[in-house]
C-alpha cells in the first residue's frame, strides 16, 4: 500500500506565525520542523505492510508536523495536544482527515491519557491491527511518559519516542556502563530498545540545547519482569547507592532473608547493583516474594 499524499499544508513557522503563537517554554514546546524527520518517525512508527492497519496514537501533536507525516502511512492517527490553542488549528488543518475519520484530535494531558481507550481493543481482530504509540516527548517529563509506556505495554504494538540523546543512551545501555541506571531497568523490564536515528537540534523550533535521539520500543510478551512494588525498590536501592555492594543496598529491604533469597536467585550479594541485568532483579523480586 502505497502513501497517501496529502495536500500542501503550511508549515509549523507559518501556522504559529498567522495565529500569532510562539512555542511555550513551560509547556517544554520544540516543533519538529523539518519534514525529513517527520516522514522518518514515520516510517518507523508504521512499517511496510502495516499502512492499512496501523493505529497510532501521538503524544504532543503540536503544530501537526509528525501528524501529517502520519497520516500518509497510519490507518488511524489520535492525536494529543494539551495546549488549547493548539487544539483549534489542528482541528482546522486537518479538517478533512477529522472528517474522514482517520485522525481524532484530543485535547489531553499525554501524561494522563490510556491507550486501551484510544486504541481498538486487542480483542478486535489482534492478528490484523497494529498499535502504536508515538511523541515527539517534552524533556522535563520524558521518564513518567516512559513510566506510563511500560505501564500500557500489554495493550501496544509499538512505542517511538523523540527523546534526549542522554536518555537514548541510557535506554540502550548494557549492564556495567554508567549510562546503565533505574530507567534502563524499568523500560527494559517491558520493552526491548532500538536506536532509530539521532535528530539535529536545528530540526526544531526553537532549537533545544541538546541533541535528540528517536527510540523505538517493542514490547516483550510476556514481559521480563512485572513492576511490582517490591521489584521497584530494589532496583531502586541498588541504583540509589550505585558504589556499594547488593550486600548493603538490600540490607534495609530484606533484613534477614537477604542472604537466603540472594542465594535462591543466584546472586552474589557481593556485585554492584549496575552489574544486574533486568532479570537478576526479576529473580531476586520472586525469591523474596516467596
Amino acid at each position: 500500500m502505497a502513501e497517501r499524499q496529502p495536500g500542501a499544508r503550511l508549515g509549523p513557522k507559518e501556522i504559529l506565525r498567522q495565529a500569532g503563537l510562539t512555542p511555550k517554554r513551560s509547556f517544554g514546546q520544540n516543533f519538529l520542523i523539518d519534514p525529513n524527520v517527520t516522514r522518518a518517525i514515520a516510517t518507523v512508527c508504521v512499517r511496510e505492510g502495516e499502512q492499512g492497519r496501523a493505529h497510532v496514537v501521538e503524544l504532543g501533536a503540536g503544530t501537526g508536523a509528525l501528524t501529517q507525516a502520519l497520516l500518509a502511512r497510519a490507518e488511524r492517527v489520535v492525536a494529543v495536544e494539551r495546549d488549547r490553542d493548539l487544539v483549534p488549528i489542528l482541528a482546522r488543518v486537518f479538517a478533512d482527515e477529522v472528517a474522514a475519520g482517520q485522525l481524532e484530535i484530543a485535547e489531553a494531558d499525554a501524561q494522563s491519557v490510556t491507550m486501551a481507550g484510544l486504541l481498538p481493543p486487542r480483542e478486535n481482530k489482534p492478528e490484523t491491527i497494529v498499535r502504536v504509540l508515538c511523541g515527539n516527548l517534552p524533556y522535563q517529563i520524558t521518564g513518567r511518559l516512559l513510566q506510563r509506556a511500560v505501564e500500557q505495554s500489554d495493550d501496544l504494538d509499538r512505542v517511538v519516542f523523540m527523546v534526549q540523546k542522554e536518555v537514548a543512551d541510557r535506554l540502550v545501555a548494557k549492564p556495567g556502563s554508567k549510562e546503565y541506571g533505574a530507567l534502563t531497568v524499568f523500560t527494559r523490564a517491558a520493552f526491548d530498545v532500538r536506536r532509530a536515528m539521532t535528530v539535529s537540534r536545528h530540526s526544531f523550533l526553537p532549537p533545544p540545547d541538546v541533541t535528540s535521539a528517536v527510540v523505538e520500543l517493542t514490547p516483550v510478551r510476556p514481559p521480563r519482569a512485572r513492576e511490582t512494588d517490591l521489584f521497584r525498590a530494589l532496583v531502586k536501592a541498588a541504583f540509589g547507592m550505585r558504589r556499594k555492594t547488593l550486600r548493603n543496598c538490600w540490607t534495609e529491604l530484606a533484613g534477614e532473608r537477604l542472604k537466603e533469597a540472594a542465594a535462591e536467585a543466584g546472586i552474589s550479594l557481593d556485585l554492584r547493583g549496575e552489574t544486574l541485568d533486568v532479570t537478576d532483579f526479576a529473580r531476586m523480586a520472586k525469591a523474596m516474594e516467596t
